[in-house]
């Protein structure tokens, strides 16, 4: 029996594990603002369903909260999601306002790399991987203009906007290298822009794929995955990433199967997050023998595409293992 870094490793490398991993993530509201709190349930999380990987379920807003903004997380415990209050940037002109700003001042920042130095405490006898959640430059810097940056986009007047990607670019970057620093396998870096229902390739080549290649190239994980958030996400750009693994919301947007695994790199994913919250067992079971057949147990982490929303049912959760692992014999 392999333990779970040799079954990942495996199956990044496109070699053969001894059975299919698989991985399941969720938000910790009311836990996730506080670092040991949420080591703690993140580790209880992974021994609950034992999973063959650890994505860090940090909160989604992090990477604006020390630019001086302030979020309401309290819709996701009802399934929701954060939204912003406050942000100091609410015209073209306040991109002016982005300055370089020193990782180790950036309390939020420490605060994620805190509680990941701490969950790679608890974790160093379960030899299991963990990648750390980072957002790519053009989400963040979305979020920061409250969904509204392809507005400023469209004015033409972008030279101020470059000048802020590239500096949370360079932020970003070195939070990567602090993670991969402290001992993560990886990153998890989160794209919510790279979607044709969010803008048009141009667009994202010169604001997203530009600044994205910064950050990622600054990873020297052996388990660094792209989070390919949406639906009609522009495959045919993420496809090309320098990452070891591709995640993507399966059975809602392109690519099928058979496309993710003719990219060659670890496909993550395989699961609709949506029946799993539904809790509809036949498509569960029905995706899970999809997955065995079309990657025949290589270059396969099952996986949801994206975060499992509130109300978490245990029962469904465990349901996925367990069908899993029958499927292939193993019960």
């Amino acid at each position: 029996m392999m333990n779970k870094k040799e079954r990942i490793y495996r199956a990044v490398r496109g070699e053969k594990p001894d059975k299919l991993p698989y991985a399941i993530w969720t938000h910790l509201p009311g836990i996730d603002m506080d670092p040991e709190r949420l080591a703690d349930a993140t580790y209880d999380f992974f021994k609950t369903y034992d999973t063959d990987l650890i994505k860090t379920m940090n909160n989604g807003m992090y990477a604006i909260e020390d630019f001086g903004c302030e979020i309401d997380y309290s819709g996701i415990r009802k399934g929701g999601v954060a939204k912003l209050v406050s942000t100091p940037i609410n015209s073209i002109e306040d991109w002016g306002k982005i300055v370089p700003m020193k990782i180790d001042e950036c309390k939020a920042i420490q605060r994620e790399l805190y509680s990941l130095k701490l969950l790679l405490e608890k974790v160093k006898e379960d030899d299991v991987p963990v990648i750390f959640t980072v957002f790519s430059p053009f989400t963040t810097a979305n979020k920061l203009r409250g969904g509204k940056i392809l507005e400023d986009i469209a004015t033409g007047k972008t030279e101020k906007i470059h000048d802020a990607l590239a500096m949370i670019s360079e932020l970003t970057s070195e939070l990567v290298k602090k993670a991969i620093g402290l001992g993560a396998d990886g990153v998890f870096f989160a794209s919510q822009m790279s979607s044709y229902d969010v803008t048009d390739e141009k667009t994202f080549r010169e604001f997203g794929e530009y600044y994205d290649r910064i950050v990622l190239n600054a990873s020297t994980g052996i388990c660094d995955t792209i989070h390919c958030h949406g639906t009609n996400i522009m495959f045919d750009i993420l496809k090309e990433y320098p990452v070891d693994i591709f995640n993507w919301h399966a059975w809602e947007s392109a690519p099928s199967l058979e496309e993710a695994k003719a990219i060659g790199k670890c496909v993550m994913g395989g699961l609709d997050r949506r029946d799993i919250t539904e809790r509809n067992y036949d498509k569960i079971s029905y995706q899970i023998s999809e997955c065995l057949k079309t990657f025949q147990n290589r270059n396969h982490i099952l996986a949801p595409g994206c975060v499992i929303r509130y109300p978490l049912d245990k029962e469904t959760l465990a349901y996925i293992k367990k069908t899993a692992d029958e499927l292939q014999g193993l019960n």
